[in-house]
């Protein structure tokens, strides 16, 4: 994935964030929908470089990736999880 990518994938995420009420949490599949918005399933191959553009942001302090609403480490978490502003 190039830098562009991902860039474009951290901003993706950081701008659905400010469209949503203080303290609301988006899904990576929002994110990929955002930036793959073709009718077809194509967005499912952005999961993992959008939870890695959330592990990114995180590691700066500008997210928080979520699980059951609790902070996780975005290195260890499986299964779903949600991304919002830290609190």
């Amino acid at each position: 994935m190039t830098g562009e990518r991902e860039l474009e994938l951290e901003e993706a995420i950081l701008g659905l964030l400010d469209r949503r009420a203080a303290g609301a949490s988006v899904c990576p599949s929002d994110v990929a929908r955002a930036v793959y918005p073709g009718a077809d399933e194509g967005w499912r191959e952005l999961m993992e470089p959008v939870r890695r553009a959330a592990a990114r942001l995180a590691a700066r302090g500008q997210v928080e990736v979520t699980q059951r609403g609790r902070p996780v480490d975005p290195a260890r978490a499986r299964g779903p999880v949600r991304i919002r502003r830290p609190a």
